[in-house]
């Protein structure tokens, strides 16, 4: 996080870096059953790897961190 957005990344094995302007997201694009208590907010973004393959995101901060909820190619 750089001012509180992402900026980077590591997941499943690799370095990404945020390569567009994150938005915010709110609980109310996940499930309740996938919500964790104390409420859910995320970011969607676009993030690229050292080799040039990039995905868009969806994060959410849970209680024990930041997860990836979705990757889209």
């Amino acid at each position: 996080m750089t001012d509180d957005i992402p900026a980077r990344m590591f997941f499943a094995g690799r370095r990404w870096r945020v390569t567009d302007t994150p938005t915010r997201l709110r609980e109310s694009i996940w499930a309740v059953s996938e919500a964790p208590t104390g409420g859910l907010y995320g970011w969607r973004f676009q993030a690229t790897d050292e080799a040039g393959e990039a995905y868009v995101f969806d994060v959410f901060r849970g209680e024990d961190g930041w997860h990836v909820h979705h990757a889209y190619s």
